[in-house]
């Protein structure tokens, strides 16, 4: 086992990688919690006509099971110590803007998550997926990353009341007098003070703290027993191979928007979540992360099992770099992660304590850790800046993270060939231009 996963070459012990596998888990554990609820749309009382929801039991199971597969495979298969899990952002954009907003099924929703996996592999195993990535402009990935943690905190915002419809303003500040907006507001800050200290699980003991404190006030109703907080692993037979039933349905304009926009911030997430895992535990060589298509297959594979299973992209978790900063490097941290995660199936019941104002300081936190990629943007090029910013303030206020890419995309060659840098827009940016300029004028057909 140690000669496996080079022990020795890399100065570690099972100690220092039970410790790391451990400390990533609890760093991520929110989204077993925070992925059923926004899945399900269970902040919603009333949906669409027409509009149906996913079993949030099954979600719940199948974003274990995702996150331990994929999270395995990264450990056994490229050897990192990097946790995979159904990313947020994406599963915010496969509720809100594609089942809520666009009015599609969930079922196919999962076929564009599963295609966009399968692509996502084939992409990965020819070598074109670098190509692919490349010919996006960093500006505009940094802007899709922000901007798709200003969307999430937005959705966290009004999910509880903290912002609320406004007839003349079109947004104001909710009521501040309302028990369960005060509690969301409590949990927010309870959040923030642990994150300031230092604690790498921040946000998930943020969520237990403001569920406490919600049953302590009568908010939330307390678990009546062991029954309530351990149980068998719930039944997945609501979401699993639902995806292969409806997998004709993807070949329309909108759900190539769909599969796009899932493969790109899955790319976006991946890449950057790789590079600075590795570079935190030091792991880089000459610039270059070794073993890095071995690392991008796991993460396809945990996408094509996920949407099996029933969840949305599944990708690699920023929060790794937690599980390197107590002392993680190699692929047995991964493992010790990966049964984390399918001990969690037995912690079903504890799904009817996470309530709307116990996730929604997760959203809102997470949206604020994804937002510093702002500080990279070149917000001193005109060319640049426009497109950025258009992708990032779009996200929230069409509330949809595909119009924003879209919008960010289009705008991108026209300001970068009116100030004649033509020779810097890969072709890739031209067909992109031309799919999401025709996704505006057919799409409100």
């Amino acid at each position: 086992m140690k000669k496996y996963f080079r022990f020795e070459e890399l100065g570690t012990t099972y100690r220092r990688e039970i410790i790391g596998g451990i400390t990533t888990f609890l760093a991520m554990a929110y989204i077993l919690f925070v992925n059923p609820s926004v899945l399900a749309l269970l902040d919603f009382e009333e949906l669409p006509e027409g509009v149906t929801r996913m079993d949030p039991d099954a979600v719940f199971v199948a974003t274990a099971l995702a996150g331990a597969i994929g999270t395995l495979v990264m450990g056994l298969v490229a050897r990192y110590p990097i946790a995979l899990a159904p990313g947020m952002g994406l599963n915010a954009f496969f509720a809100y803007t594609v089942i809520l907003q666009w009015g599609i099924p969930w079922e196919t929703a999962l076929a564009g998550v599963l295609a966009s996996g399968l692509i996502f592999m084939v992409l990965t195993l020819t070598g074109v997926r670098e190509k692919v990535i490349n010919a996006i402009p960093n500006n505009l990935k940094l802007a899709v990353g922000a901007g798709i943690g200003v969307y999430i905190a937005f959705i966290g915002l009004t999910n509880v009341g903290i912002i609320e419809a406004d007839s003349e303003t079109y947004l104001t500040l909710g009521n501040l007098e309302d028990p369960y907006t005060l509690l969301a507001i409590f949990g927010v800050v309870a959040t923030v003070i642990l994150l300031t200290l230092g604690y790498k699980g921040g946000v998930f003991y943020g969520m237990i703290i403001t569920a406490v404190v919600g049953m302590l006030v009568g908010l939330i109703d307390p678990p009546s027993g062991v029954n309530d907080v351990v149980s068998g692993v719930p039944s997945l037979e609501p979401t699993f191979g639902a995806a292969f039933g409806n997998f004709g349905e993807i070949f329309t304009l909108q759900m190539l928007v769909v599969i796009m926009t899932f493969l790109f911030v899955d790319f976006f997430d991946t890449g950057g979540t790789l590079v600075a895992v590795a570079t935190q535990g030091g792991m880089m060589k000459e610039g270059k992360l070794p073993r890095a298509n071995r690392a991008l297959f796991s993460d396809s594979t945990a996408t094509v099992a996920g949407s099996i299973l029933g969840t949305s992209t599944t990708t690699s978790f920023i929060e790794s770099t937690t599980g390197v900063g107590a002392g993680a490097r190699t692929g047995f941290a991964s493992v010790v992660t990966a049964i984390l995660f399918l001990l969690a199936l037995f912690f079903s019941p504890l799904l009817g304590i996470v309530t709307a104002e116990v996730t929604a300081p997760a959203l809102i936190i997470v949206g604020i850790l994804m937002a510093a990629n702002l500080r990279h943007v070149e917000w001193d090029q005109f060319e640049i800046a426009v497109p950025a910013f258009l992708t990032l303030i779009s996200m929230p206020l069409t509330y949809s993270i595909a119009t924003g890419i879209a919008i960010g995309f289009i705008f991108y060659p026209i300001t970068m060939l009116v100030k004649g840098r033509a020779k810097e827009i890969h072709p890739v940016m031209y067909v992109l231009f031309v799919i999401f300029l025709l996704y505006f004028i057919f799409l409100p057909e």
